[in-house]
């Protein structure tokens, strides 16, 4: 049974059984602030997180930045054409160097520059050059010319942040020994290494601010249950009942049968459905089957109570035929009805009525997502 907070229910962690009564996570961990700032460290800052995708930022130079939890990460295409990933952060004294530069809009540097005393750096992150009054003691009547240091471009480099691609997906961590990205995805990164994902581009962005927390538009995403009475003109051309959830250890992927054949130039992928892949803990790769493209999300938290949805659509041209703007339409009712469903469940959430909620047998990839929570937050 749920748990509510009546005085006698206690609340437990999620059991490793979906059939207990204890299968999902607290309440408190949707709504407690103090989860939140513990999340930046124990979720974003332990896991592999999508940073954007490489085909934005083609040319030597080319870079955007990403904000994950408090901090802000530059993601840069090298000279040698690799994309890195350093923090914003200069090894002078600490300031910011670049504005906010989105993934739509990218700029581009021939070297990285701090504005406030003109350290400058290389693509590769190493310090390159800085002001002559680095380098002798003209001001400083106790210090003589030849005492000066000379600083070491590898050891004032940029903070370089781990960073890995699956195909055109560019995913960075701030561990300092990390598990590899490899391990992280699982087959996951496989499958998508080989489908031709490199050939299509950016067309369109979407961005919402939802009053939810992320985990529980995560968990609305990965089941559903919800559809028939949610999704109707959507689930209309889908066999609900045909279709599978398959789980492993850190992705999810909702597989839902067409009622009728697709043409194959409609799909980027080979299975005749719609395929929905979640990757712990905030992105998701969407193939609706209906149009030769894909969309990302991004689950972005902003606090204990709103998360950013960042929905970016990929397609072999920026102007879309009539079946690419069908599909973003599609996508966007789907997410329009969904916001309104998780937005009415953080409602509930935040009443204090309910202690621990209980799942479905069905709902077995949001016991997935909530005993991954579980085991960062206890890690």
């Amino acid at each position: 049974m749920s748990r509510w907070n009546n005085g006698r229910d206690e609340v437990e962690p999620v059991s490793p059984d979906i059939t207990d009564e204890t299968n999902a996570l607290p309440a408190r961990y949707f709504t407690d602030p103090d989860v939140h700032e513990m999340e930046k460290e124990a979720v974003f800052g332990r896991y592999w997180v999508y940073a954007g995708h490489a085909n934005c930022i083609p040319n030597a130079g080319d870079y955007f930045t990403r904000t994950i939890g408090d901090r802000e990460i530059i993601v840069v295409r090298t000279d040698d054409g690799d994309v890195q990933a350093y923090y914003n952060v200069c090894a002078h004294r600490g300031s910011a160097m670049v504005e906010k530069t989105p993934m739509t809009d990218p700029d581009n540097a021939r070297r990285i520059q701090c504005p406030y005393h003109l350290w400058t750096y290389d693509l590769d992150g190493d310090l390159a050059s800085t002001p002559k009054s680095f380098e002798d003691a003209r001001l400083n009547p106790d210090l003589a010319d030849e005492d000066v240091p000379e600083l070491d471009a590898e050891e004032n480099a940029l903070m370089a942040v781990h960073t890995d691609r699956i195909g055109p997906f560019v995913f960075v961590n701030v561990d300092e020994e990390p598990m590899s990205l490899a391990d992280q995805a699982g087959t996951m990164k496989s499958e998508l290494e080989s489908l031709p994902l490199e050939d299509y581009h950016l067309a369109r962005r979407i961005v919402s601010e939802v009053e939810c927390n992320w985990k529980v538009f995560a968990g609305n995403y990965s089941e559903c249950d919800h559809c028939q009475a949610n999704h109707q003109d959507w689930v209309r051309d889908l066999e609900l009942l045909d279709s599978e959830l398959e789980v492993d250890d850190y992705h999810w992927i909702l597989h839902y049968q067409h009622a009728e054949d697709v043409d194959d130039e409609m799909r980027i992928h080979e299975e005749h459905e719609a395929k929905f892949y979640y990757f712990w803990p905030n992105f998701t790769v969407n193939m609706y089957g209906t149009a030769d493209g894909y969309g990302t999300y991004i689950v972005d938290p902003i606090d204990e109570g709103r998360f950013q949805l960042v929905a970016d659509y990929y397609f072999r041209d920026s102007d879309l035929t009539e079946d690419e703007e069908a599909f973003v339409r599609t996508s966007r009712q789907l997410q329009e009805e969904d916001f309104e469903l998780v937005e009415r469940q953080q409602r509930g959430l935040e009443s204090g009525a309910i202690a621990q909620a209980r799942l479905g047998p069905n709902e077995h990839t949001v016991h997935k997502l909530h005993r991954l929570a579980q085991e960062a937050y206890e890690a």
